[in-house]
């Protein structure tokens, strides 16, 4: 990525100001003349746990500099939350800044890596000759959520980031006079690839207020100057809730704000129909919503002349993808298999899990493990085949499908539904909710209204009211938590 080519034009916004790409560039040598005199060589993982803005840019174009992969991990997390990842990839050195500079030396402890304060090194505007880096090397390892065991780490190469980057540039027109507000954590792809790699290859404008504040994001959105905004639906449904308490005058100048923009996307979880008809209300956006992957990036998108509630639209430019049955046969349209995809924004490989990258992919198509259907709308995901598809007495219903019900209960404001196991049907429907106000309707109540909508095979049979759902830090629901709320 070329920094010097969109010289005095603003990179990065965050709590220091606004800084140009030059200086961007000449702070990302400096971060990398410092690496290479602490003997960072070609391949060495890096870990970083700079705040999002100008350190964090500067340390993750330093590292790419010198050959190295970055590790970029979430600095609020616990120490002991982060050892799998820094064990796992031997880190030789960890970046930071003074305010994370305690959390750096904790970590670096694990692995004996040395701790390097990018904020000190640039002030130093250290100089060193450069590698040349091959497109195909190691770039980023970034680990899953690990809803089942261990993370994995997910390593991609600076080809498959240029590939998605390039796919969502074409894709959602981004250009140079374009600005996105990040709320998102940049340790997952969302926030690294779509909304702050992408926007850096074209001139576009970062900001990084540094988190996710309500408020402050409406005001944002509201001012004018933002043209594309992305997060998960939970940010979204929070910024409901927000619009919903405002008086009158401040839901006018939001709404209004909000409507300037000329693109808005959901990803990374499940759009409730629900949230996305609030949010057209509210905003006048219908959010666009994606799909994809750690392993993968952005495989399918609804593009901006049709996007289709409950669906996630078409292939991204360079991706291939087929729908396959248990047999590896390609089914026919309307018909659900596991999607699998193909092209050069998939990942190189597990690390250090030979065995789970054979299994994961075959005659060079990546499994993601997720079912879908292609049907005139576009394609449909269905849910994972681990957890979202469950098996109930012979017949396979979508977790996904009962849930987009249920949230149109009046006493519903979301739910999650999952499998139990149950020695008769195999599986059981089961499904915990969050209450919309006071009302606690019976479970006898949930299976009448369920069984007026759904078919048999998909009604709960079982209900659990919570305060919240379990959530990773990206907000997907997590599934494995919530089973474990029945037993």
């Amino acid at each position: 990525m070329q920094l010097t080519q969109f010289g005095a034009s603003v990179a990065v916004i965050d709590a220091e100001g606004s800084q140009s790409y030059s200086d961007l560039d000449g702070a990302a040598n400096a971060v990398a003349a410092a690496l290479i005199q602490a003997g960072v060589t070609p391949g060495a993982v890096v870990a970083t746990v700079c705040p999002a803005g100008r350190w964090w840019l500067a340390g993750t174009f330093g590292v790419w500099r010198t050959g190295g992969v970055l590790l970029p991990l979430e600095a609020s997390h616990p120490p002991a939350d982060l050892r799998h990842p820094i064990t796992d990839s031997a880190v030789t050195h960890v970046l930071c800044t003074p305010d994370t500079k305690g959390l750096a030396q904790e970590l670096a402890a694990f692995t004996g890596a040395r701790v390097i304060d990018v904020r000190e090194v640039v002030a130093l505007s250290l100089a060193a000759e450069l590698p040349s880096v091959l497109s195909d090397a190691d770039a980023m390892i970034i680990y899953t959520s690990g809803t089942t065991g261990l993370p994995k780490g997910v390593v991609h190469t600076h080809r498959s980031l240029a590939a998605q980057c390039a796919a969502m540039v074409e894709s959602w027109g981004w250009s140079a006079t374009d600005r996105i507000v990040c709320v998102l954590p940049l340790h997952h792809v969302h926030g690294l690839v779509n909304v702050t790699f992408t926007p850096l290859t074209v001139g576009a404008t970062v900001e990084t207020p540094g988190g996710f504040d309500a408020l402050a994001t409406w005001e944002r959105l509201a001012s004018g100057e933002v043209s594309v905004f992305m997060a998960v639906p939970t940010v979204y449904s929070r910024l409901v809730r927000s619009w919903l308490d405002a008086n009158d005058e401040t839901k006018a100048r939001w709404s209004a704000g909000a409507a300037s923009l000329r693109l808005m996307v959901s990803g990374s979880a499940a759009l409730p129909v629900s949230t996305l008809e609030q949010w057209q209300e509210i905003s006048g956006h219908v959010l666009l919503e994606r799909y994809g992957m750690t392993e993968l990036g952005m495989a399918l998108g609804n593009n901006f002349d049709r996007r289709v509630p409950g669906h996630v639209g078409w292939p991204f430019p360079g991706v291939d993808v087929r729908i396959v049955d248990e047999s590896g046969t390609d089914v026919a349209d309307d018909e659900s298999g596991e999607l699998l995809v193909r092209g050069d924004q998939v990942f190189n490989r597990y690390l250090n899990r030979p065995d789970a990258t054979a299994e994961s992919f075959v005659d060079g198509w990546f499994r993601t493990g997720d079912v879908a259907q292609l049907t005139p709308d576009g394609y449909r995901l269905l849910g994972r085949a681990s957890v979202d598809i469950i098996k109930s007495g012979g017949e396979k219903v979508s977790a996904l499908d009962i849930e987009e019900v249920f949230r149109t209960h009046p006493a519903v404001a979301d739910c999650a539904v999952v499998g139990l196991p149950d020695e008769e049907w195999g599986e059981r429907v089961a499904m915990a909710w969050v209450a919309d106000g006071t009302e606690h309707p019976t479970d006898t109540d949930f299976r009448s209204w369920g069984k007026e909508r759904l078919a048999p095979a998909k009604v709960p049979f079982r209900y659990v009211v919570v305060d919240e759902l379990p959530r990773n830090p990206m907000g997907k629901v997590t599934k494995v938590a919530v089973r474990a709320l029945f037993t």
